[in-house]
């Protein structure tokens, strides 16, 4: 591996017109000194077009029509050259120094194919929000095991960063799954390669009522436990995913009503 070594960063993006120039900004202001960006645009008829020819100079994008985000994705590590590779959907943020972080990561601890860091929630203001949830989920993080991550997915997907050799050894994301490709390669990856983990803050997933985790939570969190007795054979963990499941629905279902009372 290079040193530093160069970081490739995928965007898919499809109508995110509002937030892309943040996500955008949050990632070229880095300043991290070897960087690959590239933005896989699905054909956006919003002013995404035209943002994105601001920064002409300073990325690399395509805008056309695709299967949904996990083959923009695909599309984009294909065209990648970067020795760590991550994706960042249009709406989310990285936290100042989070690629210098996990590259340093990276480079001390060669045994690790993958690393992964802590994550806000914020809201379309970029309020952060869900306190309770990222405490939950940092909690876990600590304490991570494959077991655990089978009962429920902590590992944020904005905060988390792979090494070219991941998907090179693993394959890419699975495009017939449009909301939980993350946990899916989390599981498939995990099954021999537990994750490094930085105990810091790298990067903030925004909800808001256009994202999916936002507008249909009741099918992610379906298709999580789908997903994890794909990858388990003990009952015992499939039971415990299905009482995770609902209490976490449960949580989103709370949370999402409290939403609507505050906006009404």
């Amino acid at each position: 591996m290079r040193t530093p070594p160069k970081i490739t960063i995928v965007t898919p993006s499809f109508n995110q017109g509002h937030f892309i120039e943040e996500t955008i900004k949050s990632i070229l202001d880095q300043g991290y000194p070897d960087l690959e960006y590239i933005v896989m645009d699905g054909g956006s008829k919003d002013n995404t077009v035209e943002i994105l020819k601001k920064y002409d100079s300073r990325l690399r994008w395509s805008s056309g029509r695709d299967k949904g985000q996990s083959d923009a994705i695909n599309k984009g590590i294909r065209q990648a050259t970067g020795d760590i590779i991550a994706y960042l959907n249009s709406d989310d943020l990285y936290e100042p120094g989070a690629l210098k972080k996990a590259a340093d990561y990276l480079v001390k601890n060669p045994e690790r194919l993958w690393c992964t860091g802590r994550c806000r929630i914020i809201d379309t203001e970029g309020k952060e929000v869900r306190r309770l949830i990222t405490g939950y989920k940092n909690f876990l993080l600590g304490r991570y095991s494959y077991n655990i991550l089978l009962v429920t997915n902590f590992i944020s997907q904005p905060a988390t960063f792979l090494r070219r050799e991941a998907f090179e050894r693993f394959g890419l994301f699975d495009e017939t799954q449009h909301r939980v490709m993350d946990y899916e390669f989390w599981l498939r990856l995990g099954a021999s390669h537990a994750p490094g983990i930085i105990d810091d803050y790298l990067a903030s997933f925004r909800v808001h009522p256009a994202s999916k985790t936002s507008s249909a939570f009741h099918s992610t969190f379906r298709e999580e436990l789908e997903v994890a007795r794909k990858y388990s054979g003990s009952s015992v963990i499939n039971g415990l995913h299905y009482l995770s499941n609902l209490g976490i629905r449960a949580a989103y279902t709370a949370l999402d009503s409290a939403s609507r009372r505050k906006g009404a």
